[in-house]
């Protein structure tokens, strides 16, 4: 319950790390920069916390056990779960981000405890209770509600709204796979997440970046005194690199429902952290305070079944 809840602090963190990027001048320059900043900076995110993990693993002696993984029967269903995790999730939580600002876009993107709930129904066939699908709706009408609400500055809501869904479908696939994945107890969470952050900069550098034709952009960075840009992506990736070892923690240890819903209070989160570093009191306004309570609450509930739940608390009762 603790490492879910620290993965929710540190995500909130790095949300709005992230956001001061969004604003600096290498992405703001023209409206190739702009339409190029969520990628180039998702790409620059998962390597610099690519480059952290492999020295994590160097420094604790786990290289030959995370080659090890590569031989084993799970390291497709990683790949597979880096690949929808890192560039179509965390590309869609970056453009919710940038569009609708770090609050209202973390929050927007906590839908996805409800989506990973529907989607391991639909392919592990998990029985999911009929309330269940009724906070699932409850949380898409709270996310929906965000875009109404008063005095936030937003560049585009649709876009953010877009990048929101795909975040969540991203991260709820994610989760699914890697829960099965960490059935097998000798795939640790730090060999899966230096795994996952190495095939998705892999994947950005190799391909997205590339084709978006990026990478003119992207060396820039390296080029024309953007230290303080790179540095602040960094310390972002950190945050990020912090969340995900204890995200990935946590659904090890409890299961990838239960680690969603601890790790979906980065949402209330990004707002503390909004207003005490970014000094925007625009997200306290009452609209967006109940919004963003219905899709974290909704969300949870989404992710839990309570039948379940008070059938262990009767038996433990019962064995008392």
């Amino acid at each position: 319950m603790i490492t879910g809840i620290i993965a929710g602090v540190a995500w909130a963190l790095e949300t709005v790390v992230l956001g001061i990027v969004f604003s600096m001048t290498p992405f703001i320059t023209d409206t190739q920069a702009i339409l190029l900043a969520p990628f180039v900076a998702t790409f620059l995110h998962d390597l610099f916390s690519a480059v952290f993990m492999w020295a994590y693993n160097t420094i604790k002696g786990n290289l030959k056990n995370i080659f090890g993984v590569l031989k084993k029967p799970s390291f497709k269903w990683l790949v597979l779960a880096s690949a929808i995790g890192g560039p179509i999730g965390m590309t869609g939580y970056v453009v919710a981000v940038n569009y609708m600002g770090a609050s209202v876009g973390a929050v927007a993107s906590a839908v996805y405890p409800a989506i990973g709930t529907a989607l391991a129904y639909l392919f592990l066939k998990e029985k999911v209770e009929w309330y269940q699908w009724i906070f699932l709706i409850l949380t898409l009408f709270g996310v929906y509600g965000l875009g109404y609400s008063p005095n936030l500055e937003m560049r585009n809501f649709w876009l953010g709204l877009l990048g929101a869904i795909t975040c969540a479908f991203g991260w709820g696939i994610e989760a699914v796979i890697l829960a099965k994945c960490f059935k097998d107890p000798t795939i640790k969470n730090e060999y899966a997440l230096c795994i996952r952050q190495t095939t998705s900069a892999f994947i950005y550098g190799a391909i997205i970046i590339p084709i978006l034709g990026g990478w003119g952009l992207t060396i820039s960075l390296f080029s024309n005194g953007s230290e303080s840009t790179l540095l602040i992506v960094a310390i972002a990736a950190l945050c990020a690199t912090l969340s995900y070892l204890f995200y990935y923690k946590t659904i090890a240890n409890v299961g990838a429902s239960k680690a969603m819903a601890l790790n979906i209070t980065y949402t209330a989160w990004a707002i503390v952290f909004t207003v005490i570093i970014l000094r925007d009191f625009s997200v306290l306004n009452p609209i967006t305070l109940i919004c963003g309570a219905v899709v974290v609450v909704c969300g949870i509930f989404a992710a839990t079944d309570f039948k379940k739940l008070f059938e262990n608390k009767l038996n433990d009762i019962n064995d008392n």
